[in-house]
């Protein structure tokens, strides 16, 4: 592959099970508007699964706090269209956060309907636990709501486990990163 032809680090050309493709990438800040847009093509159950409460909109606050992280404690990626950012609809955000010191860190996926059930989640889990491994973390885990089935079945296949009963409704899925093979 010709040096033009490289993409940056992080960026990932997928094609999904239906044919098409997309790009896998970090956030920017300008990407703070297309994510407010998105936000309004999900369903309620998907917002449900991911904030664990109703939510109609994503205020302009919580996006610019998505699209501008610190870099040392969180990696955030979308994916959607192969478009400037700025201008790609996105239609799925992954995103790890480890508060500096504590050798662990929080996931958290969104995934809309449009790219549902095509792999998209398993690539943002994948690229997330090798960040995490890149910053020799002992522990990634997400609490996720008991009746959404296809999250703990994804962090499941890539090695995570149940955690504990669960609480107030949420499992608590941890993959121990010292020990569990390279997935």
């Amino acid at each position: 592959m010709a040096a033009r032809n490289r993409l940056p680090p992080w960026h990932d050309e997928v094609r999904l099970a239906n044919g098409r493709e997309i790009l896998i990438r970090p956030i920017r800040p300008d990407d703070a508007l297309p994510v407010r847009a998105g936000f309004s093509l999900l369903q309620p159950e998907t917002l449900r699964h991911r904030f664990l409460r109703e939510m109609s909109e994503l205020t302009p606050e919580m996006a610019q706090r998505l699209t501008r992280s610190d870099p040392k404690t969180t990696f955030v990626l979308v994916a959607g269209e192969n478009l400037p950012a700025g201008e790609a609809v996105i239609g799925a955000i992954a995103r790890v956060h480890a508060p500096a010191g504590s050798g662990e860190g929080e996931f958290a996926i969104l995934v809309g309907q449009y790219l549902a059930g095509m792999g998209v989640g398993r690539q943002l889990m994948l690229r997330l636990v090798r960040w995490a491994r890149g910053k020799r973390l002992e522990r990634l885990y997400g609490d996720v709501p008991e009746e959404n089935e296809p999250m703990l079945a994804l962090a499941g296949s890539v090695g995570f486990r149940r955690e504990g009963d669960p609480r107030d409704g949420l499992v608590r899925m941890v993959l121990d990163l010292d020990s569990a093979g390279q997935a």
